[in-house]
This record gives C-alpha cells, sequence and structure tokens, in this order.
C-alpha cells in the first residue's frame, strides 16, 4: 500500500492558481505534478468557497489564538501574586 502524501497549503495554492489562469486543462496541470485531477478540483473547490475570508475583519485564526493566550497569560500572572512562599511575606 502507498504511502499518502501530504501537501502544504502553499503548494495546493500555487496549483489551484495554476487552475484558476485556464491556461492549461486540470487534467493537464494535475498529470504535471503527478496529482489526481479529482484532488485538484477538491482543492480548487474550497480554495474558493474559503476565498472570501481573506477580507473578513476580526475573524482571524491569529486574533483568536491571541485572545487565548493573553486570557492564559493573566490567569498564571494572577496566580504568581495570590500563591506566594511565606518567607516573601516576611522579607516586605
Amino acid at each position: 500500500m502507498k504511502k499518502r502524501n501530504r501537501y502544504t497549503a502553499e503548494f495546493k495554492a500555487k496549483v489551484v492558481l495554476e487552475v484558476l489562469r485556464e491556461e492549461q486543462t486540470v487534467n493537464e496541470i494535475a498529470a504535471k505534478y503527478e496529482l489526481s485531477p479529482v484532488m485538484v478540483s477538491r482543492w480548487k473547490v474550497e480554495f474558493l468557497e474559503r476565498s472570501s475570508m481573506v477580507f473578513e475583519k476580526g475573524s482571524s485564526e491569529v486574533d483568536k489564538i491571541r485572545k487565548e493566550y493573553d486570557a492564559v497569560l493573566v490567569k498564571y500572572k494572577n496566580r504568581i501574586f495570590l500563591v506566594r512562599p511565606a518567607w516573601v511575606h516576611s522579607i516586605g
């Protein structure tokens, strides 16, 4: 059984953009990269469905992850100040 290939997002975008230029058929491009034409067509559909997300504001994954990180950071900073060893109290 052949091992399943994993392709980067950059590679997929490159292939899809070639398809969208319509200089070659999907079959020709798939053959060029040794891919299944069905897979290339799926990538194209997914690309077109998600393309509007580029123009959405405030919904990026980076913003979401940054907010989660900040919340965790605040949580741990608060713990550091709340749980101090007894010797810290005796110094000050």
